[in-house]
């Protein structure tokens, strides 16, 4: 295998156990902040981290080499756009994170990882058609979800529940990021998303939450965590690493997410999964490969 390749799937791999186990850091810190403060701060925390690659970074597209230089998106769609993105990181994001008061950290990271059936879903609206891969990915994808999140009687928890409306404004925000990436530097298309995400984070926090600064230092470490790692660290680690991985394998790998986000639940947070929430994220897990891989 190309040592590059090699690399990137590390890369990957170590973006994976990011992502998984910043689950447990956001409930974690929810025990000091309410949701909204939580990201209002590592939003804003993540934003500075790649502000500097956004601002003097190289540049994405050379003069006169830039073969898409006719479909670059003008200031104003990219504006709008930008804003549209970040609309939809702020709903996502909110959403899992007061889903994530009542629920534990794996289920999270399982419900969340729906998104990548959901989008080929959603992208029917936009004329994207769906294989076979997808639709048996949804299915699956599906009975997992019950098995993982439905009691006996028929009623889903609350928690979960948000997570799951969550993950659909993570696969809308999957299909504005694929339209406008290709036509704008996507460093600072983060920074913006970010910002938004983070603006409208902290006035609703300012609304609906007490913002002490005590609290604040005593979720420091999570906030941290989430943002700088998480949100900073992890998405340059992921942008750098698609550059020579394959789709295959990037598919594969950024998917066990959801595994080290159930595994650090259980080594750091305590949380216990029944014989049957195994079965369903198992399913759950196969449902997402499957639609990522049998295209």
């Amino acid at each position: 295998m190309d040592k590059r390749v090699l690399r990137a799937d590390w890369l990957l791999l170590l973006t994976a156990v990011i992502w998984g186990t910043a689950f447990v850091a956001q409930r974690a810190g929810m025990a000091y902040v309410g949701a909204f403060t939580f990201n209002g701060i590592r939003f804003a925390l993540g934003m500075l981290v790649l502000l500097p690659l956004a601002m003097w970074g190289p540049a994405e597209y050379k003069p006169g080499t830039d073969p898409g230089r006719k479909m670059r998106a003008t200031p104003s769609q990219a504006l709008w756009g930008g804003g549209l993105a970040g609309l939809m990181l702020f709903s996502g994001a909110s959403l899992q994170q007061l889903g994530l008061v009542y629920t534990t950290a794996g289920k999270a990271g399982f419900i969340t990882g729906l998104y990548v059936i959901i989008v080929p879903i959603m992208g029917l609206f936009w004329g994207l058609k769906s294989g076979k891969g997808g639709w048996l990915g949804a299915g699956l994808a599906v009975v997992g979800l019950y098995l993982l999140s439905v009691t006996r009687g028929l009623s889903i928890a609350p928690g979960d529940l948000l997570v799951l409306l969550g993950a659909f404004f993570w696969a809308g925000h999957v299909l504005v990021v694929g339209w406008l990436s290709p036509k704008v530097n996507r460093m600072r298309l983060a920074c913006a998303q970010y910002a938004v995400c983070s603006g409208l984070s902290l006035i609703v926090a300012g609304l609906a939450e007490t913002m002490i600064l005590e609290n604040i230092l005593r979720a420091a470490v999570p906030i941290l965590y989430g943002g700088i790692a998480s949100v900073g660290i992890a998405y340059t680690l992921q942008v750098v690493a698609q550059k020579y991985a394959p789709p295959a394998h990037a598919a594969i790998i950024l998917s066990l997410e959801s595994v080290f986000a159930a595994v650090a639940g259980w080594l750091i947070l305590g949380e216990i999964m029944s014989v049957r929430g195994i079965i369903g994220a198992g399913l759950m897990l196969a449902g997402m490969l499957t639609a990522q891989l049998w295209s």
